[in-house]
């Protein structure tokens, strides 16, 4: 259907071999095939500069390019692959451009890409430890390992008598969890009184949780939200978590899960756990604290604090295919107490009962998840911390700090731009300032201006606030204002629409602004310049566009 431009294969359309080969996975074909495969792989990885990080297309672009209906008879792997290119490839959003700084990375590694490659060869279906032994127990031992590696308390290990699964995602692991919460409680004030239960999180936490409070029969009226400020860079109070509480208790409720973060995904905010964990404890609880995005980093010690306190929670998880290095889908998650999981979701028909389960000896994950069906995730994350080992993956890690320093610092450094929140991680949150506007105001004033209203922020180390002025002029021919968060989403859309890099934003506490990830494997320095280049490029352009009516 297309060429394949600069990938290039031997002229054999393969045809022959299908048409008389009646096995699907012959091993001479699949050798064939799959060194094919890699070597497409390893050169869209050459060559991955050169296509705009963010898609393109339009919607619909796929149907208009491919046929109606699937193909009658067998395709080459040749013509296949050329249609990837040609049809494919345009419609990717490159996650793992160096040139990505969108939302959380999706690291990649060659450990992850192998290991996968491994997984999904063997493609066994681990449900439980007879039917695959070693997918159960190199689990077990993996995330005993990881766990070390993060420093977590005994009591989450399986040598602690906790214990570690490897979920899909992190949505999957706040729904166990809070499933096994809601169980655990029911069971002490009977099935009927469900009405009653209420979940905790902040006004930062990811949808995820409300998904899965849905999910697991909690009243929408009972999902409460701890509103956060930028005063306290968007961090849950325990004070206003308490009062909060102390309410519903008086007011009849049951308490029974608070969802804590370690670094949100609009600000990448840390929750102050060892608090939070003390509020919850007076009350029966159960706490997650879900660190998605921070938690790999967590494994360098000048990291470690962002997570004191994880004593007092009841579950933790982190996603390894965010920023460790390990493809999706993988989120490691531990519990202190893992019958509270099995009791929730065990299941036991008579055809899966065999002599090693009942002898209460081994680990059927199948009970510690919401399907039955899993597939063999440990060896990526096996492979990948054995390739590199706890201080390779330190370096990266640090390395991507280090990039978001440098960063930080542009921003910094230029009167126009202002950084939203604290650096906390590998994430810089930033905007044009109001002030910028207001310069730019001036530099453009002819003789007819436009009334200007100016919320401009006001922030010393004990004091953030707002002050408000009017300036009033003749009023000019027709003129275009704007706001500082319309001007911050144009930078945004002008930059992305450039596909020479690719940025997120969020709206915290009424403020538009860009976020900056840096967490791509093949991110370099030279990366990082080159997007304050295109940034800077963009505000120049849009700022000299416009006088402006500002608002925060």
């Amino acid at each position: 259907m297309g060429s394949l431009g600069e990938l290039e294969y031997p002229v054999n359309d393969g045809l022959s071999n299908m048409a008389s080969n009646t096995n699907p996975l012959d091993p001479e074909e699949f050798r064939r095939q799959g060194h094919m495969v890699i070597d497409f792989i390893a050169d869209y990885y050459k060559n991955i500069e050169k296509h705009p990080v963010l898609s393109q297309v339009e919607p619909g672009y796929l149907k208009k390019r491919l046929p109606t209906s699937a193909p009658y008879y067998p395709e080459s792997i040749e013509t296949i692959l050329s249609d990837v290119q040609e049809h494919i490839v345009p419609g990717i959003t490159h996650w793992q451009s160096p040139n990505y700084f969108a939302y959380f990375p999706s690291s990649g590694s060659i450990a992850g890409f192998l290991g996968e490659m491994l997984a999904t060869g063997f493609n066994v279906v681990g449900f439980n430890w007879m039917s695959s032994p070693a997918a159960t127990e190199l689990e077990s031992i993996v995330m005993d390992w990881l766990g070390q590696m993060l420093r977590l308390p005994k009591s989450f290990l399986f040598s602690g008598n906790g214990g570690g699964v490897l979920q899909g995602t992190t949505c999957e692991a706040i729904l166990c969890t809070l499933v096994a919460a809601r169980d655990r409680t029911l069971k002490k004030i009977g099935n009927d009184k469900i009405g009653k239960l209420v979940v905790y999180c902040s006004d930062q936490t990811h949808c995820a949780f409300k998904k899965a409070a849905q999910i697991a029969g909690i009243h929408p009226n009972n999902f409460r939200v701890i509103p956060t400020t930028l005063s306290s860079s968007f961090s849950m109070s325990p004070e206003a978590l308490r009062k909060t509480i102390m309410a519903d208790v008086d007011a009849g409720f049951v308490p029974i899960y608070l969802l804590a973060t370690v670094g949100t995904t609009s600000t990448t905010a840390v929750d102050p756990l060892g608090p939070l964990c003390d509020v919850a404890k007076d009350y029966g609880m159960w706490v997650h604290v879900d660190a998605a995005y921070a938690g790999s980093i967590c494994i360098c010690p000048e990291f470690r604090h962002f997570i004191d306190g994880i004593e007092g929670a009841s579950s933790f998880s982190f996603n390894a295919h965010k920023w460790f290095f390990t493809t999706l889908d993988c989120c490691c998650l531990w519990v202190k107490d893992p019958a509270a999981l099995t009791k929730s979701l065990s299941t036991d028909p008579e055809y899966l009962k065999n002599k090693a389960s009942e002898s209460k000896q081994v680990v059927d994950y199948k009970d510690w998840q919401l399907a039955l069906s899993r597939r063999f995730r440990s060896l990526k994350l096996w492979l990948v911390l054995r390739s590199y080992g706890v201080e390779r993956l330190r370096g990266f890690l640090r390395s991507h700090v280090k990039m978001a320093k440098q960063f930080q610092a542009f921003v910094l450094a230029d009167h126009r731009f202002e950084v939203v929140v604290p650096r906390n991680f590998a994430t810089v949150c930033f905007r044009i300032s109001p002030s910028a506007l207001l310069a730019t105001r001036n530099a453009n004033k002819g003789p007819h201006h436009a009334v200007l209203s100016e919320i401009i922020n006001i922030s010393n180390d004990n004091n953030i606030g707002t002050t408000t002025r009017t300036i009033s002029t003749p009023p000019p021919p027709p003129l275009k204002m704007v706001s500082v968060n319309e001007l911050n989403q144009k930078l945004m859309d002008s930059i992305n629409g450039s596909g020479r890099a690719y940025l997120t934003h969020s709206v915290v506490d009424g403020i538009f602004l860009l976020r900056f990830a840096v967490g791509a494997s093949l991110t370099e320095e030279s990366h990082v310049v080159q997007a304050w280049n295109v940034v800077n490029e963009h505000a120049d352009t849009i700022l000299s566009g416009y006088t402006s009516q500002s608002h925060c």
